[in-house]
């Protein structure tokens, strides 16, 4: 203890910072992670409270999805950093689930800094969150009910069940069985897979939500041209890549026309070419014609649209270039890139053609298709812009949860009722360890019971006698008791068809013990700079992202000497964030 006092009193020997350094370093991380998650659990549940966030260009968003809230949010620290990729990594693997897995995230980074403060090493309590997230898989899928992809009401309401926390959970009765629907029209039986590319998303303003509907066929946001026939029964369909218009120099080149002649001729020449497209595409048979959006000249000109409109043929032009995969697979067809390969063999048949109005626009839908790819569209109502953008991130999570649920086929009930079982088993088998590690599985445990506690918050409810309940009827082995928020009271969740994807949790669970594992493991900030380059300082303060740091790690310069913080001091030069 002598020799401990000299060195802090002296401050000769470096020991002492080096061990309270990473603590600090540590600390600093764990604030910052803490500070994202409790920015985002008031959105958590069916009762959660909506964010307004307000870009830099004045744009207004509106919403409780966690995954846009993080993403929207301007996060400086390194570690805060590291729970939004969380939030996009379990967005990615599940769709759902994204508040919840930054709220756990957040609760076992407190648990950890407790067990640190208890002077247990970081390390141990790393590898013990790895086996308590190995332990919850386990009791989720002892908790689960196997679900089969025809029993479409089960789909049904789980998808409710994901929408119900949304601002368009009055409408969860239509959207979900659409989204069911939409998911189950592009499944892959032999690859068991759902590819979220093949299911377009059209948002249109006007009307209500409740005006939704999906498209068994294609619909493209373009409109026809202008004189030609705007319905075609028994069409077929051609989509070109190539111009109908005057072609140009491949260089800034000027024409000086000076006679009248001269210039009839040019413009005789140009009718004469266009003539010729346009007979060529007709020959083939084709009278609905897909036109590419030309960012070089105009893919087509006034002339050539007055004579498809003569051959009764009907122009769909400015398709998007990123339109083109989708199309091609809905109408299985290829795109034609020049006038000598566009034959009949090239073209797509369907029943119908038409321009329909949606609200204030129209749109072009093609139904009937002969040879349909497994896609689908889905054409999204709204009596507003943000309306209409929650509205599609809703939809999206919806069938994100469809699709969980094609990958894993098992639900699980809601309500809160997972983590609180998970709670539950885990401090009972953190009984029979010994040593550090029950102490680290109890902390995970009790980490865990932060999301029934935050439901019960947000819905107005006394969180600790709530919670209290919910943990007496799970150790009367009630597995299915959760929260009825509706009600106000703890019930069988099962009855109130209160269903959620096993893939949800479980990814959750484990995504989130990886990240806190990872920030766990960090104790030092290195920062890279290049010479001359001068930037603000950034540091966590009380979870407040602040300029001036706590922590100044030594700056390495390029000869490979080490500076120490006197030297920086002398020079002005801030040597880390």
């Amino acid at each position: 203890m002598g020799e401990t006092k000299v060195a802090k009193a002296s401050g000769s020997s470096s020991e002492y910072k080096d061990k309270d350094k990473p603590t600090a370093i540590r600390f600093s991380n764990i604030t910052a992670g803490k500070a994202v998650a409790d920015a985002v659990r008031t959105s958590l549940g069916p009762r959660g409270m909506d964010k307004m966030i307000q870009a830099g260009n004045g744009e207004v968003t509106i919403t409780n999805d966690g995954a846009t809230i993080l993403k929207q949010m301007e996060v400086l620290h390194p570690a805060a950093k590291m729970l939004v990729e969380l939030s996009k990594a379990q967005d990615i693997e599940a769709g759902d689930g994204t508040t919840t897995v930054v709220v756990i995230a957040g609760s076992l980074l407190e648990a950890a800094q407790k067990l640190l403060l208890k002077g247990i090493h970081p390390t141990a309590i790393s590898e013990s969150y790895q086996k308590a997230a190995r332990k919850c898989s386990e009791i989720l899928e002892s908790m689960s009910t196997p679900v089969d992809l025809k029993d479409k009401n089960s789909l049904c309401q789980s998808a409710s069940t994901s929408l119900c926390s949304k601002v368009v959970s009055q409408y969860s009765n239509v959207l979900g069985p659409l989204c069911v629907e939409a998911v189950m029209s592009v499944y892959d039986p032999i690859d068991n897979s759902v590819d979220m590319k093949d299911i377009k998303m059209i948002k249109k303003l006007g009307s209500t939500i409740e005006d939704c509907e999906m498209i068994d066929g294609l619909v493209l946001d373009c409109r026809s041209g202008s004189g030609g026939p705007s319905k075609i029964e028994k069409a077929k369909i051609g989509l070109i890549q190539f111009c109908i218009s005057p072609p140009k120099t491949d260089m800034e080149n000027q024409v000086v026309v000076s006679d009248y002649t001269q210039m009839d001729r040019v413009l005789q020449e140009e009718r004469a070419y266009i003539l010729n497209i346009v007979k060529a595409i007709k020959k083939a048979g084709c009278n609905v014609l897909l036109v590419q959006k030309s960012i070089l000249r105009d893919a087509l000109s006034d002339l050539a649209l007055h004579f498809l409109a003569k051959m009764k043929i009907m122009v769909v032009k400015d398709v998007e270039r990123e339109d083109i995969e989708f199309i091609c697979k809905t109408l299985s067809c290829k795109p034609i890139a020049s006038l000598d390969h566009f034959t009949s063999d090239m073209l797509a048949s369907a029943d119908l053609v038409e321009e329909v109005p949606t609200g204030t626009s129209k749109v072009i839908k093609v139904t009937g298709i002969a040879k349909k790819g497994r896609t689908v569209s889905v054409i999204v109502r709204g009596s507003n812009k943000l309306v209409l953008e929650e509205a599609e991130r809703s939809i999206h999570d919806a069938l994100c949860v469809i699709r969980c649920l094609v990958k894993k086929r098992a639900v699980i009930a809601g309500g809160g009722a997972p983590e609180m079982e998970m709670a539950l088993k885990l401090s009972q088998f953190a009984n029979t360890l010994t040593g550090m590690e029950q102490y680290c599985f109890r902390a995970f445990a009790d980490a865990l019971e932060i999301i029934p506690f935050t439901l019960a918050e947000n819905a107005g409810l006394n969180p600790i006698a709530t919670v209290t309940e919910l943990r007496n009827r799970h150790a009367n082995n009630e597995k299915t008791a959760g929260i009825n928020v509706r009600k106000g009271a703890i019930t069988n969740i099962l009855e109130e068809n209160v269903l959620q994807p096993l893939l949800v949790s479980t990814s959750a669970v484990q995504l989130a013990a990886e990240t806190v594992r990872s920030i766990m493991k960090i104790d030092d900030i290195c920062l890279v700079w290049e010479i001359g380059k001068k930037e603000k300082p950034l540091e966590v303060n009380e979870g407040r992202i602040c300029a001036a740091p706590p922590i100044r790690p030594k700056r390495v310069l390029a000869e490979g000497r080490v500076t120490s913080h006197a030297e920086e001091d002398k020079t002005g030069e801030m040597a880390c964030r």
